[in-house]
């Protein structure tokens, strides 16, 4: 972490100066109704979220609100398209839309009444593609069931941790340039999956990966063909991704709201017209597209979601049959593994909360006189009960989102605004089949984006000095061509910690750091 940061980043236990929203309720009220131009109803949620003390209105609350929402909506396909390929039963996307908009609503309910501030929450980008890819399909034999005990454990950690201040400690304990390079990584982890998903990068046998043939002189190559494993191939979802992503970076770059949704539908639409051309020229895989459209009763998602996803993590979470049918697999192999990759998963939870809560809150002028976001610690015990809820819902660590922030630039002030985004989520739970007709060569432009955004913090390394660039090229390789981010994470302490022994700073390294290097040594030898 850098001294800029360290300065930022200020302990729980010192005081943090009163707001109209925190102060007082009976001093806050009168004060509210003094300036309240509404009478009744209105005017009781004007006092109570402190609209017009804050300088808001209703309707700059409420546009707000919206725009958060379209700006990060997207998430509700994205995971579901993502743990549908772990959840099972007979309608894995449905219960994994409910489960994701579950989440979102009550993460974003806790930012409306407990923190009263103008963000909103929704299972975290990174996270979820580490459960799904490296924890279940990693070949480590866990169980999505399994994985959600994991993010209980994350969000109960990470409840004491916020309650008892012994979050700084832990932001000291990881070398900075681990902290700068795990956003890097995890947006090239993220942005290779949304590329594998929509055909950009394919396996072909020898160098493990390669890009995407555009031959056009291949009619079936041109259109779509159907995989051995039944998926769409060929130029068609690679191409419409390509654009897809292309079309995100032109509408951001153009102010326009919500540009990832946007992105997302353009390139659906794109999608399905290139298949009905390819249908139209007789290709296999584009009639195959058609064929299985399919729209199914919205509350059919509710009943998969009741059946294979909520409690999971009580009544099959602790059943660790399959971990322990794997040859090398004991109690202590578990233990190491709890206790590593909830470290990580709470490490990941921390650090994108903290680097999103700084700057979307920057933006509005929402921090105080030190520099530090109001009601920091508010909004850090909602992200981390909403972690909790969404493991018993069945949904990754759920986490404040960074496309908040564009609700925060459209003048959002109040928890009001956070209230809006939530009951927009709510509304959008009934919607499960009309997301399930996107493609995921359009769910993968937004992968991709993200992976783009999550670049930047590759600048905050000091690549001049090697210590640092090698600790923090080792962090995020690893998490991308080791297929993990835990992984990365932990070569990325252990290098720090021989860089550090090897140079004669010994004593640099904290003994919270020595604990990390030696649980995440563990893990690597055992298991």
């Amino acid at each position: 972490m850098s001294e800029e940061t360290k300065e930022e980043v200020v302990p729980e236990t010192e005081v943090q100066p009163e707001t109209p929203a925190e102060a007082p309720a009976a001093e806050n009220t009168a004060v509210a109704e003094q300036t309240s131009p509404h009478k009744g109803f209105l005017g009781k949620v004007d006092n109570y979220f402190g609209i017009t003390k804050s300088g808001s209105k209703y309707r700059t609350e409420i546009v707000a609100g919206v725009t958060t929402f379209m700006a990060m909506v997207y998430i509700l396909m994205v995971n579901a398209g993502m743990f549908q390929l772990v959840i099972g039963g007979s309608n894995p996307y449905g219960a994994a839309y409910i489960a994701t908009a579950i989440g979102a609503i009550a993460g974003t309910l806790l930012m409306a009444f407990l923190a009263k501030m103008p963000l909103a929450q929704a299972s975290g980008m990174g996270v979820n593609a580490f459960i799904v890819y490296t924890l279940v399909l990693g070949g480590t034999g866990l169980t999505y069931a399994n994985c959600m005990v994991f993010t209980l454990l994350d969000g109960v950690i990470f409840l004491i941790l916020t309650a008892t201040g012994l979050r700084q400690k832990i932001f000291e304990a990881i070398p900075a340039g681990v902290r700068h390079a795990i956003p890097v990584g995890i947006g090239l982890f993220i942005a290779f999956i949304g590329m594998q998903n929509a055909g950009i990068v394919v396996d072909n046998g020898s160098t493990l990966v390669t890009f995407v043939s555009f031959n056009v002189l291949n009619k079936n190559n041109l259109f779509a063909f159907v995989t051995a494993s039944g998926s769409i191939g060929g130029m068609l979802p690679a191409l419409v991704a390509l654009l897809g992503v292309i079309a995100i970076a032109i509408l951001s770059k153009k102010n326009v709201k919500g540009a990832i949704l946007w992105g997302i539908l353009g390139s659906a639409i794109v999608y399905y017209i290139l298949a009905g051309i390819g249908y139209a020229a007789g290709s296999e895989g584009c009639k195959a597209i058609f064929e299985g459209i399919s729209i199914s009763n919205p509350f059919d998602a509710f009943a998969a979601w009741g059946k294979d996803s909520v409690g999971k993590v009580f009544y099959e979470g602790f059943n660790f049959g399959s971990y322990f049918g794997i040859e090398g697999n004991n109690a202590g192999t578990l233990v190491v593994l709890l206790l590593t990759t909830a470290l990580s998963l709470c490490m990941i939870d921390m650090f994108d909360t903290i680097g999103t809560l700084y700057g979307a809150c920057a933006k509005g002028n929402l921090l105080d006189e030190k520099g530090v976001p109001i009601r920091m610690n508010r909004m850090m015990l909602s992200d981390a009960i909403a972690t909790c809820t969404g493991a018993v819902a069945g949904t990754s660590t759920v986490t404040t989102f960074v496309e908040a922030s564009s609700g925060v630039a459209a003048g959002g002030k109040t928890g009001f605004t956070a209230l809006v985004t939530a009951a927009c989520f709510l509304i959008a739970m009934f919607l499960s089949p009309i997301a399930q007709l996107i493609p995921s060569a359009a769910t993968a432009t937004a992968l991709i984006w993200v992976g783009v955004l999550m670049m930047s913090s590759v600048t905050k390394v000091k690549w001049e000095d090697a210590g640092e660039a090698i600790v923090a090229f080792l962090t995020f390789v690893t998490m991308v061509l080791g297929y993990s981010i835990s992984h990365g994470i932990g070569i990325g302490i252990i290098a720090y910690i021989l860089v550090k022994l090897c140079t004669g700073k010994v004593k640099e390294i904290s003994i919270a750091t020595w604990i990390i290097g030696v649980l995440f040594l563990a893990t690597f030898i055992f298991t």
